[in-house]
């Protein structure tokens, strides 16, 4: 049985380990799906080029390259980049003359990745293999159909037609596949968002996920202490006590958002995390990587605050007796469980403000790791090294051959 080769290109970082994952998994998910007329072998390879731009003609140009370079059959890159057409997300493309396919992350939205990715590669695969007109769909719909592997029978009732569009989120937000036939660009298939609103809730829900905020999360202990020692010490007095009786809970929203808001602005401010106006990204690129690193950290502060009520409650509810909460309260209503979680909300929102504003990441490194525009600082700077030891590279061959020449 020969072999065809599929070349997996991503950027360095934390889809190593997706890239490792869809490694071992495809081989026989392609047999299944593409065709079991080969032997299929997936190769991983790491690019820093491939996650150095917002334009999806560089990143399918240096696939193209890639594939050249290493002859492999087939080659999709995965990116973790925002990629637009005309302002709207760009999801997917194809290129089938060139046999190479690319897939951007942030466009799949808020989805379980690692599913939705081998579902898209595959998507991408038939694109390629078959064709793109319905009757090559239809004919690789034909083939899956009398298919009988039980270990892919989900994959069965996807046809070529619906693996990618036809999950909830894309009801919600659904893709347009769109057959081109222009000669300004080379691809052939495009996958983007209908809606440019929609599309923007999708990317940014989607690069949210792809800044993975619950790794962001350990280095919040610190804040967790200090805000918890704080609390901890307000509930001697009755202060506490008496504001969470006089607060109507509309009061308690407002307070609970300003301290969620004010510890997400000090994370930002206090560690340059907001990307400022430069030559190389565009403005609405700038204000997406803004727009992501905002709601990254909200989901972090708003886990914090979430795990912070949990101890407040229960440190109220077993340091506090009843006969204390009421002589604390007005004295006319009798204690109720309630009294106890509107308490401990009322705490926990103070303790934010006290004492989590002010505190400062003992791993910094974390914290910038969570943003796109630290992550595309990085990569520019490697991709300058890079740049700079060809340029070496070449000075010192024609150096050489001009002394050899003498």
């Amino acid at each position: 049985m020969s072999k065809k080769t599929l070349g997996l290109v991503t950027p360095p970082g934390y889809l190593q380990k997706m890239g490792k994952n869809l490694e071992a998994d495809l081989p026989n998910m392609l047999q299944y799906y593409i065709s079991d007329d080969y032997e299929w072998e997936v190769i991983y390879f790491e690019d820093v080029l491939t996650g150095g731009t917002n334009e999806s003609d560089r990143v399918i140009e240096e696939t193209i390259n890639k594939i050249r370079s290493e002859k492999w059959d087939y080659a999709i890159t995965l990116t973790d980049l925002p990629l637009f057409n005309k302002n709207r997300p760009i999801v997917a493309e194809v290129v089938c003359d060139d046999n190479v396919g690319l897939i951007s992350l942030p466009g799949l939205g808020l989805v379980p990745m690692q599913k939705r990715v081998r579902e898209a590669i595959l998507q991408l695969m038939n694109e390629i293999y078959y064709g793109i007109s319905d009757e090559d769909r239809d004919r690789a719909q034909t083939r899956l159909d009398t298919q009988n592997n039980r270990n892919y029978s989900s994959l069965k009732k996807k046809g070529p037609k619906k693996l990618l569009g036809k999950r909830i989120f894309e009801i919600v937000s659904p893709l347009e596949r769109q057959v081109l036939d222009d000669d300004s660009t080379d691809v052939d298939v495009r996958y983007s968002v209908k809606s440019k609103l929609n599309g923007i809730i999708r990317l940014v829900s989607g690069m949210v996920y792809a800044n993975r905020p619950w790794e962001v999360f350990p280095v919040f202990f610190k804040i967790i202490v200090v805000a918890f020692t704080t609390g901890s010490y307000a509930l001697i007095f009755p202060s506490i006590a008496k504001l969470s009786e006089i607060y109507s809970i509309t009061r308690l929203v407002l307070i609970t958002l300003v301290a969620l808001l004010a510890l997400v602005a000090w994370i930002i401010l206090a560690h340059g995390l907001w990307q400022k106006k430069n030559i190389r990204e565009e403005g609405h690129i700038r204000r997406i990587y803004n727009i992501s690193t905002f709601f990254t950290l909200l989901t972090t502060v708003i886990m914090y605050y979430g795990i912070l009520y949990v101890m407040f409650l229960t440190t109220t509810a077993l340091l506090v007796p009843p006969s204390k909460l009421e002589a604390d309260l007005s004295g006319t209503n009798d204690v109720s469980f309630v009294n106890y979680l509107i308490m401990a909300w009322t705490v926990t929102t103070f303790a934010t403000i006290i004492g989590a504003i002010g505190s400062v990441f003992e791993d910094k490194e974390v914290i910038l790791n969570s943003t796109y525009g630290y992550r595309q600082r990085q990569r520019h700077e490697k991709v300058k090294e890079m740049e700079k030891e060809e340029e070496e590279k070449k000075e010192k061959g024609e150096e050489n051959r001009e002394e050899s020449d003498n």
